[in-house]
């Protein structure tokens, strides 16, 4: 009754379906890989910029303490003189009116009256900072402007920049 060929030949024209269904080995294996090498990357770029927004916040503080110190010097026409003698975050409140004890990222701060340097102890960030001391040095010019540069014994990767 029916024509073998023709059945055959009727049968090679319609397409075959694929019924694979889910992922290989291979591509499973390859997009672990990919989520590995990803996570290599950013785990400890995001670690690193946590510390740093951590670190923001004992940087402003410094920053306020330096603007207060110019204002001191020029409120008492100092300039040129000596820098306010203050040993403790107490002295820093009373003399500046900078209060630090409620910044809970630095343990100690001071101001050298010699040389006006703002140094201060860092804490509660992260145990690659936390300890370290950070520095605000003041260069004073001739016309009795100040530009401040930062230095410490932080890792470079942690140094604030301007």
């Amino acid at each position: 009754m029916y024509n073998l060929d023709k059945l055959e030949r009727r049968s090679s024209m319609i397409p075959k379906k694929n019924h694979r269904k889910g992922f290989t080995l291979i591509e499973l294996l390859i997009v672990i890989a990919i989520i590995g090498i990803l996570a290599a990357v950013a785990i400890p770029m995001y670690k690193q910029q946590v510390i740093k927004a951590k670190m923001a916040e004992a940087i402003n503080a410094m920053r306020y303490v330096s603007t207060s110190m110019g204002n001191y010097r020029q409120e008492f026409s100092m300039v040129g003189t000596a820098w306010p003698n203050c040993p403790d975050m107490t002295a820093i409140h009373s003399t500046l009116g900078v209060g630090l004890t409620a910044v809970s990222r630095i343990s100690a701060a001071q101001v050298d009256s010699g040389t006006g340097t703002i140094q201060v102890t860092l804490a509660n960030i992260d145990t690659a900072v936390d300890g370290r001391t950070l520095y605000l040095v003041p260069t004073e010019s001739v016309d009795g402007s100040i530009s401040w540069t930062w230095s410490g014994s932080l890792p470079s990767a942690y140094m604030p920049s301007k």
